[in-house]
């Protein structure tokens, strides 16, 4: 048995890697439903945890996929959630914390086992061509280095969250992070203009997101935020969820910022409801 093919050639096989959170999985399924549309074979890699979730609440068959569009797990490594409370989104600063630490092998071993199928002529499974990560899964970037993939990152926000989270680096230049006392929570400290910022305006210290309101110099979700907006600058392309008529400025902002010779906006690709079937 062959790969799949399209025309008598084999056909591109996008592997999707979302943020194991449903506000980033539905915008990534809807960019991969997209590229299944246009002959792409696609692996859309879900957590354990959250391909259980959907299981518990739509049946196996929900995620059965169609031809040419599969559904795979890796795992979180997250404790377990107490019985009572296993169905609820996790908490977000511990579940950055074990993906950034233990998702690359799970993952760096699923490509392996996609491309060794490919190899042994398994149908339906032709090799990696390309991988598409939330940009908050970063590590997935090593993988796709080490295999010579093109490596493509989706923000599932808008342009305008992505330079607030991109210039926590600036407001630590400046000495605006961290705060120096608590008091300045409540103090009208926050209704501070952080003025020059590159594409964004009228900019207050509060309509930063909040992880900047704290003391703490070494305040977790800031480090993770810089890091992975930093790391922008080496993927082979930039997908964002927004549009040119709207954002087309701060679009422009994004490309210089990070060198990249074009931020593509395909959206908007959310959808308030999960959709699981393709």
């Amino acid at each position: 048995m062959g790969s799949a093919s399209m025309g008598g050639e084999e056909k591109p096989h996008a592997v999707c890697l979302p943020y194991p959170a449903q506000g980033h999985i539905t915008p990534m399924l809807n960019v991969a439903k997209l590229l299944h549309a246009r002959g792409f074979h696609v692996t859309f890699v879900n957590s354990e945890y959250n391909h259980a979730r959907l299981v518990r609440t739509r049946g196996a068959a929900a995620l059965a996929g169609v031809p040419g569009f599969r559904f795979a797990t890796i795992p979180d490594c997250m404790l377990a959630i107490d019985d009572d409370d296993d169905d609820i989104t996790q908490d977000i600063p511990t579940l950055c914390k074990s993906t950034t630490e233990t998702c690359l092998e799970p993952f760096r071993r699923l490509l392996a086992e996609i491309n060794a199928s490919a190899s042994a002529e398994v149908e339906g499974h032709p090799l990696v061509t390309c991988v598409i990560s939330d940009i908050i899964m970063g590590l997935s970037l090593d993988a796709a280095k080490e295999l010579g993939l093109p490596y493509i990152q989706l923000w599932t926000a808008s342009a305008v969250s992505y330079l607030v989270y991109h210039h926590y680096r600036l407001l630590i230049d400046r000495g605006i992070f961290p705060l120096k006392d608590v008091k300045q929570l409540m103090d009208g400290y926050l209704n501070t203009l952080v003025e020059d910022v590159p594409g964004l305006r009228s900019m207050r210290l509060r309509d930063f997101l909040s992880f900047i309101c704290s003391t703490d110099p070494e305040e977790f979700m800031v480090g993770y935020a810089i890091k992975e907006t930093e790391r922008t600058v080496s993927a082979s392309a930039m997908v964002i969820n927004s549009f040119a008529n709207l954002e087309g400025q701060e679009v422009d902002t994004m490309e210089t910022l990070l060198g990249l010779p074009k931020v593509y906006t395909l959206g908007p690709c959310g959808d308030p409801s999960y959709h699981c079937m393709v």
